[in-house]
């Protein structure tokens, strides 16, 4: 991030890093870098905690930075799994079935009623002590092991749930990003498809696709709207044996995949906040659908993993799910509990415009693992071939990564992507690079 040409400047965060229950010192670090700047800017929280925390001193730092206002306490009970399961209850947002044990017991004995294997989770993973071995999210295999980890909640901080366990498949896993202004006002929303995931099946978006579907997306227009919720989101979806989509997280920031929803101009949610933020009109979404991100270093690792390529499966000429029978679903799956359609794929006029991101710098162990994949997977062909066994045929993908485009300007907001555009704009660097506040 230091060398990027889009940053001017980095701000060291708070010494010894962020407690969401004692957010004072991060409002030490903000001031003082407010007064570094010297002028209003712009205060975007890149991951769950330090939305939490900005959120509880966002009052204080009024006149010093533009800040999505959020209803008290907003960011940390979405954020908390245990109170975001209770919200979706209350209004009605499928969600996998979920238990909150009060022993041991009661633990072994939910592990056996949901049906094992079973995942647990913590409801406040930001609190896991580092170095602990607990890990935010656990799929549990016996009800023993549920009744171990429920003894160690106080080593946690946070209540234990376990769920239902969705499993995963083709076309199962989808996620809604969206920015929202006042009242829960869509400024850019869209939905998209996971199409590799690293760990392979449960793990972080390697590649994705944006692709609408309606029930995703109304499920996520209608959630922020009942919230009141201004700012930016993230949620995740899993489709379930009868074809309902069942809200398995809520992230209140940019999804790490975020720069896949941009249209041909360069918008994408960030972006639209920045505009809404500054008073700027937020211009007509244009174009955009059918665009993939692939985090590379993940991507491939998943790929030689799972044996496959996205690119290559996508071009296997699979029938699109009409529209009206997809609108059906609205978070409530068919009816008669019929069998989810076929995969949506994207035309081909609409593949191609790929988005890459390199992560291997955040975390060198997806890379390395890839190395050695890649090793040996070379190391077996040698063998085959000093056996005069053929080798298999090699698959290739080719990417092309686009550059933001400058917009025209006059357009009026909406939160519905139009048609892509037939004639690009020029490329255009941005006015001003971004500053960062690092934890």
């Amino acid at each position: 991030m230091g060398r990027s040409r889009y940053l001017r400047a980095v701000h060291p965060g708070p010494a010894g890093g962020l407690d969401p229950e004692t957010p004072e010192t991060l409002l030490e670090c903000l001031v003082g870098v407010s007064e570094r700047i010297g002028r209003q800017a712009v205060l975007v929280a890149m991951d769950d905690l330090s939305a939490i925390a900005v959120a509880r001193i966002a009052p204080m730092l009024d006149g010093r930075f533009r800040i999505p206002h959020q209803p008290d306490g907003l960011p940390a009970r979405v954020a908390d799994k245990a109170e975001l399961s209770r919200l979706c209850a209350r209004w009605d947002v499928p969600h996998p079935e979920t238990v909150i044990p009060a022993s041991g017991a009661e633990a072994a004995e939910a592990a056996w009623r949901l049906g094992l294997p079973v995942v647990a989770k913590w409801s406040r993973p930001w609190l896991l002590p580092a170095g602990a071995g607990l890990r935010s999210t656990t799929l549990v295999h016996t009800a023993a092991e549920a009744r171990r980890l429920y003894e160690r909640t106080e080593e946690a901080g946070s209540r234990l749930l376990l769920q239902r366990f969705l499993p995963a498949g083709t076309d199962t896993d989808w996620f809604f990003h969206g920015a929202f202004g006042r009242g829960g006002h869509p400024l850019l929303a869209g939905s998209g498809r996971k199409e590799l995931s690293w760990p392979v099946r449960t793990g972080l978006t390697a590649v994705g696709r944006w692709l609408p579907d309606p029930a995703v997306e109304e499920a996520g227009l209608r959630l922020a709207r009942r919230l009141g919720y201004q700012g930016i989101l993230d949620l995740d979806f899993r489709r379930d044996e009868t074809g309902c989509f069942r809200l398995v997280d809520f992230n209140p920031r940019p999804g790490a995949q975020f720069r896949l929803f941009t249209d041909t101009g360069g918008l994408d949610v960030v972006q639209a906040m920045y505009l809404d933020l500054t008073g700027q009109r937020v211009p007509e979404p244009a174009g955009g659908l059918g665009r993939v991100f692939v985090a590379e270093n993940y991507a491939l690792l998943a790929a030689v993993r799972g044996r496959q390529l996205p690119w290559r499966r996508a071009a296997e000429g699979r029938a699109s799910v009409p529209a009206p029978a997809r609108a059906g679903e609205a978070g409530h799956g068919r009816a008669g509990g019929e069998r989810p359609g076929p995969v949506r794929v994207a035309p081909r006029a609409e593949r191609g415009r790929v988005e890459a991101a390199w992560f291997a710098a955040d975390d060198p162990m997806p890379f390395l693992a890839m190395l050695a994949a890649f090793l040996g997977r070379g190391a077996g062909k040698g063998v085959r071939a000093l056996r005069g066994v053929p080798a298999h045929g090699r698959r290739t993908a080719r990417a092309v990564v686009r550059a933001p485009r400058q917009r025209a300007r006059g357009l009026t907001p909406s939160a519905t992507p139009a048609a892509p555009s037939a004639t690009p704009a020029t490329p255009a660097a941005p006015a001003e690079p971004d500053e960062l506040v690092t934890r």
